[in-house]
């Protein structure tokens, strides 16, 4: 009987530390030995005096490769994914391109009606007197987040919801795309449409660019894609040391939403993979790329690569 109180006691005492660790990935086996003592204490702690300082609400979901290690906040709860969708809509693309192997080279024409309804088409914009492919447009949603661009591919897929079908083949359960640019980035607060959780994206980045998801051709293209990534260098790129490699997705959208996902490469150690939302209670409130910055020094000084 003495022996079966011990257990239930320490059971008790262990099962806090461990709850956030267990949760943001459930459906994978994850060896949740950290490399820094209570850190999930800590980043508890961190990004709950981050949410007082700007308002607002952080979720974060964040794996070292190098022994599943994880690290969360908010993970499982639901975020405005904004333009970090795109990584998920060019996989899906990549993913039909195994079984279609024209379908990169096939050249999408459009209108300059099309280009205006996006809202952002920095690269189509360019290009509509002779339309792009759809490697090249693939590029462009990635690269410099062009909306004409994702909508396009999206179309050539047959519609939002062959997106999510997608995301589903993979096991992501919480990926809910319903509309096109920029319409998705409208989201209000209790939603499903057009989001997602960290713990899932983190998860799905990591099959995607790690994982046997895609074959190893599209894998490449996929992850070279993110990382010549231009519009990530005041978000996770800003807090990670030079001489190591960034592969990110971007995302802002209404209440403030501001979103960036990344694969990041150290030096001499395996990839760690980092997925940082927030959102806002204001619908115009102002994207807030140093909160990013800011979560992503806390998290890598807590979580240091294990070389």
């Amino acid at each position: 009987m003495m022996t079966r109180c011990l257990v239930s006691v320490l059971l008790l005492l262990i099962t806090p530390l461990i709850s956030y660790a267990t949760t943001a990935l459930k459906t994978e086996q994850v060896n949740t030995a950290l490399s820094e003592p209570n850190a999930d204490a800590q980043i508890t702690t961190q990004l709950f005096a981050l949410e007082k300082q700007y308002g607002g609400r952080i979720g974060m979901s964040f794996i070292n490769t190098h022994n599943n290690s994880v690290l969360s906040y908010r993970a499982n709860e639901r975020f405005p994914f904004a333009s970090t969708f795109k990584v998920m809509a060019v996989a899906a693309i990549l993913k039909k391109s195994e079984s279609d192997n024209g379908l990169l080279n096939k050249r999408v024409v459009y209108t300059e009606q099309q280009v205006n309804n996006s809202g952002y088409a920095p690269i189509t914009s360019k290009h509509i007197q002779t339309g792009m492919t759809i490697n090249a447009l693939c590029a462009a949603a990635l690269k410099y987040s062009d909306n004409t661009a994702v909508n396009l591919l999206i179309e050539q897929l047959g519609g939002p919801n062959k997106i999510t079908a997608f995301a589903r083949s993979i096991n992501d359960k919480h990926f809910n795309l319903t509309r096109l640019e920029p319409k998705l980035n409208l989201v209000y607060p209790g939603e499903s449409q057009d989001t997602t959780t960290p713990a899932a994206m983190t998860s799905s980045l990591k099959k995607l660019i790690l994982g046997n998801a895609l074959a190893k051709t599209q894998r490449q293209k996929l992850k070279n894609w993110l990382i010549d990534n231009t519009t990530g260098d005041t978000k996770i790129r800003a807090s990670v040391p030079n001489s190591w490699i960034v592969g990110d997705k971007t995302g802002s959208g209404r209440f403030g939403a501001t979103n960036d996902i990344a694969i990041i490469w150290p030096q001499n150690s395996e990839p760690l993979i980092l997925s940082i939302y927030y959102v806002q209670k204001e619908i115009d409130a102002k994207h807030n790329n140093q909160l990013i910055q800011e979560i992503t020094t806390n998290v890598l000084n807590i979580m240091r690569p294990i070389p």
